[in-house]
Order: C-alpha cells, then structure tokens, then sequence
C-alpha cells in the first residue's frame, strides 16, 4: 500500500506525506542506510528518538547473510532488527554491480561468485523481488543495472549507457510481473536509468511511467561521475516525473547535495555518507564541517556543534573526549558521531519541511549555504 498527498510546494521543492504499510513518512525525507539490518552503532529508538521515519536495508547483503530463511522465520526484516517504522529495500543491482570483474551480466540477471563464501550465485529480476517479499519491506526496488560513469576505464559512451538503460526496462517488467504473481502488498518503485544523457533518461523515464508504478528512483548518480555532471541530471530528471508520485534519488549525498535535490523536486534521499564519515571522524554541522581527527581538538572543551541538539551534542561530549575516543578506536566514538551525523540530517529535512509549507524555502536555502560557508 501506498498513498501520496503533496501538502505544499514552492518552485520545484515538494512537502509531501507517503503513507505506508508500516506507517506514515514526511517528505522531503532522508533514509538512514541499514546495509546489514541495522544502521551502524545506532539503536533502533536512538533513530525513532532522533525523527528517523524510514530506513533502508540491502537486498544483496541480507540475501548472503543471514539468509532468506532466518529472516522468514521472523516473518520480516521490522521484526527481525527491531525496528517498527517504514523501511525501503535496494534491489541488490548496486552491490553486484559494484562487484566488478566478480560478477557477469546477462538477460538473464547477474551471476557472481559470493564474497562471503566463493558459492556461485544468480541474481535475476525474479529472485530480487522473492527476497524483498520476504524482507516485506514496505518500498520494494525494482532490479536494475547501475549504469557506470567509467567502462573500462574510459567515460561510458551513450550507446553503452543506452544498453544498459534498456536492459533495466527489460528487467522492470519482469520485476512487475513477479511482485504481482507474489501478492505483494507493499509498493514497487521503478529506477530512471541513462547514464548522464538527458534524452536516454526521457526514454526511461516515458516508458517506466507507462508502466504506472507508485513511485519512481533516480539512479546511476554519484557513481564516480564530475559533481556538475550530477546537478545536471538532478536538475532535469525529477521534475519531469509524475508529480502525483514520490520521487527518489539514490545514494545522495552532501548536505549540500540534499538541499539542491528537494530544490530540484526530490521526495526521498538515501547515502551510507553520514555515518561512514562519522566513523573516520568526518563530521557535519550548519556551519561547515569537522575533522574530528585534528589534533586541534586533542583539548578542545566545546561540543561538535553548540547549536545542536542531538544526543552526543546535548550531552556535553566534548571535542576533545571524542577525539580521545577516536584515537584509542573506542566503540563509543562512531556511536556518538552517528548520532550527531544522523541528526545533522534528519534535521536538515525537518527544516525544509517546514520552510516549505511556509514558503520561505528559498530564503531558508540562501541562509543554509550562507551558515555552511562561514564555517564553526
């Protein structure tokens, strides 16, 4: 189930609500990446506890380990990891993808040697939406070929980007019918392909909206392409989507990044960066960011940021212990970070939601990249 209500705009910056099978989402909204079923040192009522309404959780990974059967006999991932809010599933076309010379790519799907035990394994449209179905995520994605920016070491010409966009659209189809023969009850967004060419993204676009599905992805973006080639394609894609349908682009990004996307129309956003980077002690704040690392904090007393209010920030950790922490590969640390990196960005989007219903967002906007500019 699926229902979509646009509640206010403001140019092309959308607030929205979804309504799921495992409750409601506001949107713009940021997912925080739960590759393994969990995000990494973060309790489950840490994230509800912070606003996290959605999370995501990987279909590839979770398939490996710790298998199908496991999280079957739990009845789903919600129950499995503890976690009681919406949750949206990858396809696993990413993670083989990213496999390289491991994997081999065919009509039929993928097939690759498991990097956790060498067994040689087949992933194919149809056995992508088995798994989901028995994740029951709330959001399912359709199976898809990521479409580099590089092949082979070279920039991907738009007749390679064009196969790989139409083997997508290929694998939709069969996605479609296989969710349907499964009885799904949850909902399953198609994934615009087309490298970084306008008119094959119009293409994929044109037919994957013929095939009337809940909601549609952005994908093939921050895969190693120029920065200005990414604005590009996230300033002419989503606002060419349906506008009753929610919009979402995959494994985006920057705060800033974040903030040019719902300008751009974007509902939804995920990316592993908030928490990655809080475990090498890259931290993010409204007013630019920290290297926590820095031996200019070794005695430090101040918080990451004063003007926040998570957890680590509100609490008093200061600077210094996190660096201390750090240094001695302490668990609390990451923890700590997480949590302040996490909240960074679900705050973010509670501001832009609210900007928007105002209609300041444009106002709100020219403030962010002022404060993110002047720096702690």
């Amino acid at each position: 189930m699926l229902q979509f209500e646009l509640l206010a705009t403001e140019g092309q910056a959308r607030r929205a609500r979804l309504t799921l099978n495992h409750g409601v989402v506001d949107t713009p909204q940021f997912m925080p990446v739960g590759t393994y079923g969990s995000v990494k040192g973060v309790l489950p009522s840490a994230l509800q506890a912070m606003g996290a309404q959605i999370i995501l959780g990987n279909t590839f990974h979770l398939w490996l380990r710790p298998g199908i059967e496991v999280i079957r006999s739990f009845g789903g991932l919600h129950r499995f990891e503890g976690w009681n809010g919406s949750m949206l599933t990858d396809s696993g076309g990413f993670q083989v993808w990213s496999l390289g010379d491991m994997r081999k790519i065919s009509e039929e799907g993928v097939r690759f040697a498991s990097p956790v035990n060498g067994d040689k394994l087949l992933l194919t449209p149809e056995v992508s939406m088995q798994i989901q179905h028995v994740l029951n995520s709330d959001i399912v994605m359709q199976f898809d070929e990521c479409t580099p920016y590089e092949t082979g070491g070279r920039i991907t010409t738009e007749g390679e980007a064009r196969a790989s966009m139409e083997l997508s659209l290929r694998w939709a189809r069969r996605c479609i019918a296989e969710f349907e023969r499964l009885q799904n009850p949850n909902a399953l967004f198609g994934i615009v392909q087309g490298g970084m060419f306008e008119r094959l993204r119009e293409e994929s676009m044109a037919q994957l909206v013929e095939m009337n599905l809940p909601g549609y992805a952005i994908g093939g973006v921050s895969v190693g392409e120029p920065k200005d080639d990414m604005r590009r394609i996230v300033a002419h894609t989503p606002r060419r989507l349906p506008p009753n349908k929610p919009r979402y682009l995959m494994g985006v990004g920057t705060p800033e990044d974040l903030v040019e996307g719902v300008a751009c129309g974007v509902d939804l956003f995920d990316c592993v960066m908030p928490t990655r980077n809080a475990r090498n002690g890259h931290l993010f704040t409204r007013f630019g960011d920290l290297r926590l690392r820095n031996a200019r904090y070794k005695d430090d007393p101040r918080p990451i940021d004063e003007t926040c209010r998570c957890h680590a920030c509100a609490s008093g950790f200061s600077r210094a212990y996190l660096h201390h922490l750090d240094r001695c590969g302490e668990m609390l640390s990451p923890m700590l970070t997480s949590i302040h990196n996490l909240h960074v960005y679900l705050n973010l989007m509670r501001e832009m939601r609210e900007a928007i219903e105002q209609q300041r967002f444009a106002a709100w906007r020219a403030a962010f990249e002022t404060d993110r500019r002047r720096g702690l």
